[in-house]
C-alpha cells in the first residue's frame, strides 16, 4: 500500500529498502582518506597509501652502506588558503607534506657524526575538498576511477590460422616483468617472458629446481618409476620410456693456463625418450649405472602427458645449470660471465621482493584461481605456482576445465584515486631516491643533514603532472549537482594502464551479468566511449582490494532473517550462488509466499525452488546508478532512451526558480544531500540569526559535548552566493529557515542550487499536450508557451569570468588604467582608477571591460627626449591599448571584480612589515597559550587527580610518568600537538573523553595556526599569483538567459527537442476550463521510441497537481496503472489523460483526444546564445588567406566540396565564382570589393584566388616550375 514519508510525498514503493544508500562520494573521500589516513597516529598507521610508498623505499643507504636514511612518520599542515581563496585567485588548494626522517652513520671511522632527526618539506600535495574534488589552478577537477584488469593470472584461448586451438597462461603482477605460457600447433608449451623471448617450459622448471626428466615428470605425476634389476625390466618390456637413459662419468681435464686436473661430468644418451623397450636394452640399462627409469604411465591418456612430453623433446637442456645459461642467453644476448649470474637473473625477475610483486590482490587472485594456500603476503611468485599453473594449462588443454572470461568483474577490479596517487607517490619517491644515494655518495667526507638530501621539486614535479595532464584527471562536470555527483562515481577502462578507444571491442564494452548491483546497464555515454565508461549502481561499494560489491540479504533454508544486516558481495563471491529478485513476495516470518522463484545463477536465469535460494537482492533500483534511478516509471523505458535520460540530466542547467518533480523517485533529497551543495542542521538547535549571506545556529548540547567542545556557542554557515561553476552556470544559495526555527539533525537549512526543499530540481512541472500543431512540432521540435517565458520558468543564470594578467615584457611593465590613449570619455566612464569595469554596469559588445596599456616597442631616446619626458611625462604614442573588450555573447551586468598584486618591497616596507609580523607572532602566542589552557582545564575536569599509565608522545617517549597523578601544572606543561592521545588512565570512558577533547584542540589549533600563516604570507609577499604575474583582474559578468527559440530541451526519458516556437497563451490549445496547455509535443515522438514512461508521468504529474500531492515511484517498483487510475479518479481527470483540446486560434474543439498531463521537462546546456553566431568581417588564415572556421575564431562559413557540387548543378557560376574569391581568399579583389562597396560602385571582377598561390608554391617546392597564361 502507498505510504507517506516526511517531505509528504506519497511513496508507491511496495518494497521496504533494508539497506539505507550509502554516502555517494564515498569513493572518492574514503579512498583518500585511506590515502593520507589523516587523524591517525603512528602506532594505527595501516602499511597502505603514503605511508606504505614511504615504507617500501626507505631506509636509503648509499652504496657502501655507510649512512642510512630511515623514515619515521609525515604530517600535514594546514592550506595556506581556502578553497574559495584558491578558486578566485587561480590557485592550487594544497597542503604542505613534511616527513621526519632519521640520518645515522654505521661507519665507525666517522665518529663525528651524530644522528639526526629531522622534519623535511617535501613539497606542497593538492589536497581533496570536503566535496571530493580537487583545486588545481583555480579549476576543479576530479580523479575518476579506473576500471582495470586485475594482477593475478589468466587463463584464455585462441586460434591459429589453420584452426588449431592455442591456450595460454598470462600471469600479470602490480609490478615486474609479465611471464606468459602458451603452447603452439605442435603441442609444445612455451613461456614468454615479457612478450619477448620464448624458451620450453620445461627449461624453465629446471631453472627454478626440478632439474631431471625425472623431476619434472614426477611432479605432473607423468610416469611410472622402475628400479633397475633384470627381473624388473623383463617386465617392462614392450612399454615406452618417459626419460631419456643417461650414463654419466667424470673426466679428468687439464687446464692448459694452469695446468691443473680439473674433473668434468660427462653425459652420454644411452636410450632416447618413448623408445619401446626390448629384451637387446636390458644389458645397457643395466650397464649405464642408473637405478631407476621412467617409463610411460600405463593407464593414462595420451593427451594427458603430451604436452610435457612434447615440451622435454623441444628442450635444450638436461640439467640446472644449463638450463639457466640457456635463460641467461635467451634474455641477454650473451653468455653469462658465471653460474651465479645466470642464477640471478630469474630471481630478480620474479623471485625479489625489490624488482617483483603480485601485490596482495594478485596473490589473492591467484590462490583463488588455483586453489592453493599460499600466505597473502607473499607477494612474489613461488615454484608452486608455476607447476599449478602448468597443470591447469594441461587440464585446459584436454578440455576438463573452462578458460576465464576476462570481462567478468572478479577478472577486473577499481584503481581508485588514493591507489592512483600512490602509484603517483612510488614514481616520484623512486626518483628522489637516485638522487639522495648520489648525494650521499658525493657527500662522504663531509657532516651533512636530512635536509641537504631532499629535493622536493623532484616529487611536486610527478604528482603536478598527474593532477594537469593525467587522462584521468579531469575538469569536473559542474553543470548541476548531479553533473557533480556523477562524475565522481565514474568509473573509465582509458588512461594509462587501461584500454585504448581503437583498441576496445565489442566484448569488453557490452553489459556481462557480474554488472548486476555493480555498473549500471544504462548509464554510459553514446559515440566512441560507449562502454567503456560506466557509473557505479547506486548500492556498489569498492572493497579493500579494489573489487566492486553489491549488498544482498542472506537466504537460509528459503528463509530470510530480516534483522540481519546485507552481506556485500563481490563478484567472485557470488558465483554458483543462486540470487532471487527483491520485488519475489515474502510471508510475515521471511519466507517465500511462492514455491517457484524468479531467480539467477551467474548468467542463467531461472525458477528455482525456495531451498536452493542463497541470497536476495536488497532493491530493485540495484541495478542503476543514481541518474538511471532517478527515472520514473523506467521500467517502460526503452534502454536506448533511457541512457540518453540519464545522460540529459547531468547536462540540465540550474533554473532560477527551482521546482522539484511531482513524480520523483526517492532519490532526489538523497542527491542533493550527498553532493554537498546544501547546508545541513549537524544536530538539534535554534536559528539565531539569518541573511541573505549567513545562518546562525545554537545547537543544543550535552554536559559531555560541552566538555569536550572547542566550538563557538553559535555555528555560523556562510552561504554562497552567486558562485561562477566550471560550466559557467551560477550556484546561488538562500536560506530556507527563519529566525526562531527550531531545526533538527540533517534538517536542510538553505536550497537553490538546482534544489528545493532538499531535494533536487533540475527542472520545471509544465502542462503538455501530446499533439501535432500547425506542423510547429515536426520531427521532435517543441512549441512552448508565452507563459513559461513571461514567468521565468525556463530562466537561468550563467556567469563569464575574463581576467587580465598584468606582466612585465621586455619594453617594461604593463598598466592597469582607466587612462587609454585613443579611447573617448563615453567608452571609459563606467571604469575606475585601475581600468576596472564599475559592479553593476551593463556592458555590450565592445565594451572595456579591463582597461590595460602595454609599452610599445621604440628606439632608444636622446638625451633631450629623456630629459622633455621627465618633465611633460611620457607620450600617449608610447603605450596601446591592450584592454579586454566584450565579445558579442558576453552581454550582461557585472557582478564581481577583483584584482590581486604580487607586493614589491623596498627597504623601508621591509622594516614595516617586521613590526606587523612581530605584532601577528605575539598574537598567535596569546591564542593558542589561551587555547592550551582551556584544553588543561577541560582534561583537569576529566581525569584531574587521577594516576597516570604512562602518557607517551608520537615517538615512544614518556612525557608523564606512570602512576603520577595528573595536575594542571603537568597537564600544561605537554606538548598536545606531538602527544599519543590513547590510553592516559585505566578508565575506558574517560580516555575516550581525553581523546576526543585533545583531537578537538588539535583541529581548533590547526585552524589557529593556519590563519596565522596566511596572514603572515599576505604581508611577506602579498597574493600568490601564478609566476610572471604581477597583477590578476577579474571581472564576472552575470547572465540571465530566458529560453529562447533554438534552445534545447529535454525530459528524463530520453525525449528532448529543440525549441521551435515560442506561442502567445491565447493561441495555445486549451482545456474545457480554458486552461492553456505549456509545452506540446509530438505524440510521433513516443510509440518508435518505446520511451512511454513519459506518458505515465504525465498521468500522474496531472493528478498530483490537481491534489497538491507530490509522489515517489521508484524505479521498478513504480506505480501500478491501477494505482495511477485510483489517483486520477482522486482528482477528477480522466484516465489515462485522454481529454479533448479546443484550438486557442478559432475556440473549436479538435477531432480527436490528447493525451495532457505534466511532464518535467529540462532546459539542456546547449543553449542557443552559445552557439548562434555571424561574421562580416573577420580574421583570415595566414597562409590561404581563407576566413578561419569556428565561433571561437570568429570565423565563416565553409563553402565545402558537396556545397560546391550543389552550386554547380544549378549553374550558379557567378554566385560559385562569388564564393571562392571576393568572399574567400582573393586578397586583392576582396579590398576593392570592399572599396568598391563604400563608395556605391559596382563590384570589380574576381582575380586569382590565395589558395592557387599556395597550390603553385607547393609545386615549386617539388621542383616543377608552373607558368601560366
Amino acid at each position: 500500500m502507498a505510504t507517506t514519508n516526511n517531505t509528504q510525498r506519497i511513496n508507491f514503493a511496495s518494497i521496504k529498502n533494508t539497506v539505507n544508500f550509502p554516502d555517494f562520494l564515498d569513493v572518492q573521500l574514503k579512498s583518500f582518506q585511506s590515502f593520507f589516513q589523516i587523524g591517525t597516529t603512528l602506532d594505527e598507521r595501516r602499511n597502505e597509501g603514503l605511508y606504505k610508498a614511504f615504507e617500501e623505499l626507505f631506509p636509503i643507504t648509499d652504496s657502501r652502506n655507510n649512512f642510512v636514511l630511515e623514515f619515521i612518520d609525515y604530517t600535514i599542515d594546514p592550506p595556506r588558503y581556502s578553497i574559495e581563496e584558491c578558486i578566485s585567485r587561480g590557485l592550487t588548494f594544497k597542503v604542505p607534506l613534511k616527513v621526519k626522517l632519521k640520518l645515522y652513520c654505521t661507519d665507525a671511522d666517522h665518529e663525528d657524526f651524530e644522528t639526526i632527526v629531522q622534519d623535511v618539506y617535501f613539497g606542497n600535495i593538492p589536497f581533496m575538498t570536503p566535496k571530493g574534488s580537487f583545486v588545481v589552478n583555480g579549476a576543479e577537477r576530479i580523479v575518476v576511477s579506473q576500471l582495470h584488469r586485475s594482477p593475478g593470472v589468466f587463463f584464455g584461448q585462441s586460434f591459429h590460422s589453420n584452426g588449431t586451438k592455442l591456450y595460454s597462461a598470462r600471469v600479470i603482477p602490480f609490478k615486474g616483468s609479465w611471464i606468459e605460457f602458451t603452447t603452439d600447433i605442435n603441442n609444445v608449451l612455451y613461456a614468454y617472458i615479457d612478450r619477448k623471448k620464448k624458451l620450453p617450459v620445461t627449461t624453465l622448471l629446471r631453472a627454478i629446481g626440478y632439474e631431471s626428466d625425472r623431476d619434472i615428470l614426477s611432479i605432473f605425476n607423468l610416469a611410472d618409476e622402475v628400479k633397475v634389476s633384470k627381473s624388473g625390466l623383463k617386465k617392462v618390456v614392450g612399454r615406452k620410456l618417459a626419460a631419456r637413459v643417461l650414463k654419466s662419468w667424470v673426466d679428468d681435464f687439464v687446464d692448459e693456463d694452469t695446468g691443473e686436473l680439473v674433473p668434468i661430468e660427462r653425459n652420454e644418451v644411452i636410450l632416447e625418450r618413448d623408445t619401446i623397450i626390448e629384451k637387446s636394452h636390458i644389458n645397457e640399462i643395466i650397464d649405464s649405472g642408473v637405478e631407476n627409469i621412467l617409463l610411460h604411465k600405463e593407464d593414462g591418456s595420451t593427451s594427458d602427458h603430451a604436452l610435457i612430453y612434447n615440451t622435454l623433446q623441444k628442450d635444450p637442456t638436461n640439467s640446472e645449470v644449463e638450463a639457466v645459461r640457456h635463460i641467461y642467453r635467451q634474455l641477454r644476448s650473451a653468455e653469462a660471465p658465471d653460474d651465479d649470474t645466470a642464477r640471478g637473473i630469474i630471481d630478480k625477475l620474479f623471485f625479489s621482493d625489490q624488482r617483483y610483486s603480485l601485490g596482495h590482490v594478485g596473490r589473492f587472485r591467484i590462490n583463488s584461481r588455483l586453489k592453493l594456500d599460499i600466505p597473502i603476503d607473499k607477494m612474489v611468485l613461488t615454484n608452486e605456482d608455476i607447476v599449478s599453473i602448468i597443470s591447469n594449462l594441461i587440464s585446459l588443454t584436454n578440455s576438463k576445465v573452462d578458460v576465464d572470461d576476462i570481462d567478468h568483474l572478479s577478472n577486473r577490479r577499481i584503481r581508485t584515486v588514493g591507489e592512483q596517487l600512490s602509484n603517483q607517490f612510488n614514481v616520484g619517491l623512486s626518483r628522489m631516491a637516485r638522487t639522495i644515494r648520489e648525494r650521499m655518495n658525493v657527500r662522504d667526507n663531509e657532516v651533512f643533514t636530512p635536509i641537504d638530501l631532499i629535493n622536493a621539486k623532484t616529487l611536486s614535479a610527478v604528482i603536478n603532472s598527474f593532477f594537469g595532464t593525467s587522462q584521468l584527471s579531469q575538469f569536473m562536470d559542474q553543470t548541476n549537482p548531479l553533473a557533480e555527483v556523477t562524475h565522481k562515481r565514474r568509473i573509465s577502462s582509458l588512461g594509462p594502464g587501461g584500454l585504448t578507444r581503437e583498441r576496445a571491442g565489442f566484448e569488453v564494452r557490452d553489459v556481462h551479468y557480474t554488472h548486476y548491483g555493480r555498473l549500471c546497464p544504462i548509464e554510459t555515454p553514446e559515440g566512441p566511449n560507449i562502454g567503456l565508461i560506466s557509473s557505479l549502481a547506486v548500492f556498489a561499494k569498492i572493497n579493500k582490494l579494489g573489487f566492486i560489491e553489491t549488498p544482498y540479504r542472506n537466504v537460509v533454508e528459503g528463509k530470510i532473517d530480516a534483522t540481519e544486516t546485507p552481506v556485500y558481495k563481490s563478484a567472485e563471491q557470488e558465483i554458483e550462488q543462486v540470487i532471487a529478485q527483491a520485488n519475489a513476495p515474502l510471508n510475515e516470518d521471511g519466507s517465500f509466499e511462492n514455491d517457484r522463484i524468479k531467480s539467477r545463477s551467474e548468467a542463467d536465469y531461472l525458477i528455482a525452488e525456495p531451498s536452493k535460494v542463497t541470497l536476495m537482492d536488497v532493491a530493485p533500483n540495484q541495478i542503476a546508478s543514481i541518474a538511471a534511478s532517478l527515472i520514473p516509471f523506467l521500467e517502460h523505458d526503452d534502454a536506448n532512451r533511457a541512457l540518453m535520460g540519464s545522460n540529459m540530466m547531468r547536462q540540465a542547467v540550474p533554473l532560477l526558480r527551482t521546482d522539484a518533480p511531482i513524480v520523483g523517485t526517492g532519490l532526489e533529497p538523497h542527491v542533493a544531500r550527498d553532493s554537498r551543495t546544501m547546508i545541513n542542521a549537524e544536530g538539534e538547535g535554534k536559528v539565531t540569526y539569518v541573511d541573505a549571506n549567513t545562518i546562525k545556529v545554537k545547537y543544543t548540547k550535552t554536559e559531555e559535548q560541552e566538555l569536550v567542545s572547542f566550538d563557538e556557542a553559535e555555528k555560523t554557515y556562510s552561504l554562497t552566493k552567486f558562485q561562477k561553476t566550471n560550466q559557467r552556470t551560477c550556484i546561488n544559495i538562500q536560506p530556507i529557515v527563519r529566525v526562531g526555527d527550531k531545526v533538527t539533525k540533517g534538517q536542510v537549512l538553505c536550497d537553490g542550487y538546482a534544489t528545493e526543499n532538499g531535494e533536487l530540481a533540475i527542472g520545471r512541472n509544465l502542462k503538455v499536450a501530446f499533439m501535432p500543431w500547425k506542423g510547429y512540432n515536426f520531427e521532435d521540435a517543441i512549441i512552448l508557451s508565452e507563459r513559461v517565458v513571461r514567468e521565468d520558468m525556463f530562466t537561468s543564470l550563467h556567469i563569464a569570468e575574463h581576467v587580465v594578467n598584468v606582466r612585465e615584457t621586455k619594453r617594461g611593465v604593463e598598466e592597469l588604467t582607466a587612462d587609454i590613449p585613443n579611447i573617448s570619455e563615453t567608452a571609459t566612464k563606467d571604469l575606475d582608477e585601475y581600468g576596472m569595469v564599475r559592479i553593476g554596469a551593463n556592458v555590450k559588445h565592445g565594451d572595456i571591460l579591463i582597461g590595460k596599456i602595454t609599452p610599445k616597442g621604440e628606439s632608444d631616446p636622446t638625451p633631450e627626449e629623456k630629459l622633455l619626458r621627465a618633465i611633460f611625462g611620457e607620450k600617449a604614442g608610447d603605450v596601446k591599448d591592450a584592454s579586454l573588450k566584450a565579445k558579442p555573447a558576453n552581454a550582461g551586468v557585472v557582478i564581481g571584480k577583483s584584482l590581486f598584486a604580487k607586493t614589491i618591497k623596498d627597504r623601508r616596507m621591509k622594516s614595516a612589515d617586521k613590526e606587523q609580523l612581530e605584532q601577528l607572532d605575539v598574537t598567535f602566542e596569546k591564542e593558542a597559550h589561551a587555547l592550551k589552557n582551556i584544553l588543561a582545564g577541560k582534561l583537569y575536569q576529566i581525569i584531574g587527580g587521577k594516576a597516570a599509565k604512562g602518557v607517551k608522545n608520537i615517538l615512544g617517549e614518556e612525557v608523564i610518568p606512570k602512576s603520577e597523578k595528573f595536575t594542571k601544572k603537568i597537564l600544561l606543561g605537554v606538548d598536545f600537538t606531538l602527544v599519543d592521545p590513547y590510553n592516559w588512565t585505566g578508565n575506558k570512558d574517560n580516555n575516550l573523553l581525553v581523546n576526543t577533547t585533545i583531537e578537538n584542540y588539535i583541529r581548533k589549533y590547526n585552524d589557529i595556526y593556519g590563519e596565522h600563516r596566511r596572514k603572515r604570507f599576505a604581508i611577506t609577499i602579498g597574493d600568490e599569483l601564478p609566476n610572471g604575474v604581477l597583477q590578476l583582474a577579474k571581472v564576472q559578468i552575470a547572465q540571465k538567459r530566458k529560453v529562447k527559440v533554438g534552445d534545447k530541451l529535454a525530459g528524463r526519458h530520453g525525449n528532448k527537442g529543440i525549441v521551435s516556437r515560442i506561442v502567445k497563451d491565447e493561441d495555445m490549445p486549451f482545456l474545457e476550463d480554458g486552461t492553456p496547455v505549456d509545452i506540446i509535443l509530438n505524440p510521433l515522438g513516443v510509440p518508435s521510441r518505446m520511451n512511454l514512461g513519459q506518458i505515465y508521468e504525465t498521468i500522474l504529474g496531472w493528478a498530483g497537481q490537481e491534489l497538491g500531492k507530490k509522489y515517489f515511484t521508484p524505479v521498478f517498483d513504480g506505480a501500478s496503472i491501477d494505482q495511477i487510475n485510483a489517483e486520477t479518479d482522486e482528482a477528477g481527470v480522466p484516465r489515462l489523460g485522454q481529454t479533448y483540446l479546443y484550438d486557442g486560434g478559432t475556440g473549436e474543439r479538435f477531432a480527436q483526444t490528447a493525451t495532457v498531463g505534466i511532464i518535467y521537462m529540462l532546459k539542456l546546456g546547449h543553449l542557443i546564445d552559445d552557439k548562434m553566431h555571424a561574421r562580416s568581417i573577420g580574421p583570415y588564415s595566414l597562409i590561404t588567406q581563407q576566413p578561419l572556421g569556428g565561433k571561437a575564431q570568429f570565423g565563416g562559413q565553409r563553402l565545402g566540396e558537396m556545397e560546391v557540387w550543389a552550386l554547380e548543378g544549378y549553374g550558379a557560376s557567378n554566385i560559385l565564382q562569388e564564393m571562392l574569391t571576393l568572399k574567400s581568399d582573393d586578397v586583392v579583389g576582396r579590398a576593392k570589393a570592399f572599396e568598391s562597396i563604400v563608395k556605391g560602385k559596382d563590384l570589380p571582377t574576381p582575380g586569382i584566388p590565395e589558395s592557387f598561390n599556395v597550390l603553385l608554391h607547393e609545386l615549386n617546392g617539388l621542383g616543377l616550375k608552373v607558368s601560366f597564361e
